[in-house]
């Protein structure tokens, strides 16, 4: 993805997982050393400290869910690419594409497990102290943004109606967000209404998700400026014997299955059997 992305502003920042080896920039080649040039320098293992050396920025922050937050960042490391998976359609030399490598250490989690390290890459190389603090903690958001998603699918419905035009999509998501910003204002109107095994909250700390639950009970705490209905009649609606003159577009759509099969050559119908009383009778 930063390869695909090098020629826009746009970075990359992603996890790895502990188990990564990525590369050191190769050395100066100086004229005379028989062979070629080298293209990648010496391993920088996730799992040997031995291989780390002295980090490029090392930051410590002071958080209220982990404690003493520390990252600490080396520059200019690399993957050795190969010619596989995405890259076996890449012709000539596979690009050597640096990035900065952050490991974040915390002193506890919020669920009382055993911390674990994180590792994180990012595109953009010869990051500062301050940078480094900052992409930490713009990764951890990340799973707020993908608990917000599955609250807009699950709870509200974001992926239930079936659209059929992309502007009616982008109007359906416009509505999800401003159901979503209600239920964010309306958190001290509403009454918890829990499950047996969700513990007690305050109205300050509630989800949209239990504040939807007791969202029916606002009319008795909001007043309402509209004045009251004035009695009418229904309307004539569709005459009878009317159709719609403009139907909706049908799109023809064929799901192949297992059984469709060539159509095979249709044989000539067998001569049907007579019977013993059409025999006696013939």
């Amino acid at each position: 993805m930063a390869f695909l992305l090098a020629d826009l502003p746009v970075a990359v920042l992603g996890r790895m997982r502990s188990g990564r080896v990525l590369r050191r920039r190769a050395p100066a080649w100086h004229p005379g050393i028989a062979g070629r040039p080298p293209r990648h320098g010496v391993e920088f293992a996730f799992g040997d400290q031995a291989s780390w050396g002295e980090p490029d920025t090392a930051v410590t922050t002071e958080t209220r869910l982990y404690g003493p937050a520390t990252a600490r960042s080396w520059n200019r490391l690399h993957p050795r690419l190969t010619h596989r998976s995405s890259w076996v359609a890449q012709a000539g030399k596979l690009p050597v594409i640096e990035g900065t490598v952050i490991r974040l250490d915390v002193d506890r989690l919020p669920s009382g497990a055993i911390p674990k390290p994180v590792w994180l890459w990012h595109s953009v190389v010869d990051l500062d102290a301050g940078e480094v603090e900052v992409l930490w903690q713009a990764f951890l958001r990340r799973f707020d943004i993908e608990h917000t998603f599955r609250m807009l699918k699950q709870t509200l419905g974001w992926n239930v109606p079936k659209l059929r035009d992309p502007a009616a999509a982008d109007r359906w998501t416009w509505l999800l967000l401003t159901a979503y910003t209600q239920l964010r204002l309306a958190r001290e109107l509403t009454i918890d209404i829990r499950r047996p095994w969700e513990k007690p909250s305050a109205p300050q700390r509630l989800t949209p998700a239990r504040v939807r639950r007791g969202f029916r009970h606002l009319r008795r705490k909001t007043a309402c400026p509209a004045r009251a209905p004035k009695p009418s009649r229904p309307g004539p609606g569709r005459p009878a014997g009317h159709r719609n003159q403009r139907p909706a577009p049908r799109y023809d759509v064929h799901i192949k299955t297992a059984n469709d099969k060539k159509p095979s050559q249709t044989a000539e119908p067998r001569p049907r059997r007579k019977s013993t009383k059409q025999q006696l009778r013939g």
